[in-house]
């Protein structure tokens, strides 16, 4: 018998016990893959690129910049493809069904965005065919029903035609699905001449240029010199990376990643010490089996590495029922929450798996390596 076999046996002699430990791990660990995910995820933030630089008026994304900016930008040798964006905020039937299109220009939108979003030259085609065509994110796509062909109708909350209707009508041309699966697809793509020339106000403006550097170049030399160029004009710039754009973006309504790890550590130093209390009272138990165990000429070290075996094996077991139900609950999860159970959180879990199952054990394995042959004994 190895002693990992020992160890498990060890801990489902009191099996309702082990139940009830291994279940406190799997809810804690169900916390931490919930919540991780959300941070991975982050509507996308996870999928965005650190090279893609997002080109904003200083004074705010509510401040338009002018056309006229880009030239300027597109002149700079480190500019490899630059585009533009005007966004619009609206609602599909009720003001609840809220839902976001990026006006681009379609000519553009392959070289600079196309693989990020997962787009094909026959995608931006179809776009390009007529003015009143969209692009639908896979993620909108599933939570409204839509289909390739079908028109619907947005709302927009601060986009109103010269005529004073707020109602834009689009035809789906086409479904995209995004580079992976953290891509954030609930938004739609439409021809920004189309918005442009019916808007009833800024209009030849824009809310962001994007740019992709060079493969050569530093994006954050790049980000510099932009900001430089428009230093003293009557619309200053700020350039940040899409990354940068979304967490700080995230962050105006609350610092997500701190309130995360707050939420996380509450629960693991809880879990912490009802493992700890409960592996202490289990090995106090066994007293007189760890002096026998000692007469057998079982070592302290062979002594402390079966109760940390049996409290590793109770954190693994736990842990990995916690993960599983996270990713299952992730795979099930409305889009639309941007929620991305990534390889990165599943390598941080199993560090703090271990960590955990090693800290848990560390004092009832101590306690039984100082505790003498002839004290066990006396518990008889």
């Amino acid at each position: 018998m190895t002693l990992f076999d020992l160890a498990r046996k060890n801990a489902w002699r009191k099996p309702l016990r082990t139940a009830l430990l291994m279940l406190c791990v799997s809810v804690a660990f169900l916390i931490y893959g919930l919540t991780a995910s959300f941070v991975s995820g982050s509507q996308g933030t996870s999928a965005a690129s650190d090279d893609i630089l997002g080109v904003m008026s200083a004074a705010g994304r509510a401040q338009p910049l002018p056309m006229a900016h880009m030239n300027r930008i597109a002149a700079d040798p480190d500019v490899a493809a630059i585009n533009y964006t005007s966004r619009m905020r609206g609602f599909v039937a009720v003001e609840k069904n809220v839902v976001a299109v990026s006006a681009l220009d379609p000519q553009r939108l392959m070289a600079v965005s196309g693989k990020e979003l997962g787009l094909t030259p026959e995608l931006v085609d179809a776009l390009a065919a007529q003015r009143d065509r969209v692009l639908v994110g896979r993620a909108l796509a599933e939570a409204q029903g839509w289909r390739v062909g079908q028109s619907v109708t947005v709302t927009g909350f601060d986009m109103a035609k010269r005529g004073g209707s707020r109602d834009w009508s689009f035809g789906i041309a086409g479904i995209f699905e995004g580079e992976n699966a953290s891509t954030d697809t609930y938004f739609m793509i439409a021809d920004y001449d189309y918005l442009n020339a019916a808007r009833a106000r800024n209009r030849d403006t824009v809310d962001a240029f994007v740019v992709r550097p060079q493969a050569s170049a530093s994006a954050g030399d790049l980000a510099a010199r932009i900001d430089k160029m428009f230093a003293n004009s009557a619309a200053p710039t700020r350039t940040q990376s899409e990354k940068q754009f979304l967490e700080a973006f995230l962050r105006q309504y609350a610092d997500v990643g701190l309130i995360v790890d707050l939420v996380v550590s509450a629960a693991f130093v809880t879990l912490l010490m009802i493992v700890i209390n409960t592996m202490v009272f289990a090995v106090r138990e066994r007293t007189f089996e760890i002096g026998v165990l000692k007469t057998l000429g079982f070592s302290g070290a062979q002594v402390m590495g079966l109760i940390l075996a049996e409290t590793l094996f109770i954190v693994v077991v736990g842990g990995g029922a916690g993960l599983g139900l996270a990713k299952l609950a992730v795979s099930f999860s409305d889009p639309a929450l941007g929620l991305f159970f990534s390889m990165p959180v599943l390598a941080r879990a199993v560090v703090i798996i271990v960590i955990l199952g090693l800290a848990t054990g560390a004092l009832p394995a101590i306690n039984a390596l100082r505790t003498p042959v002839i004290a066990a004994f006396r518990q008889r």
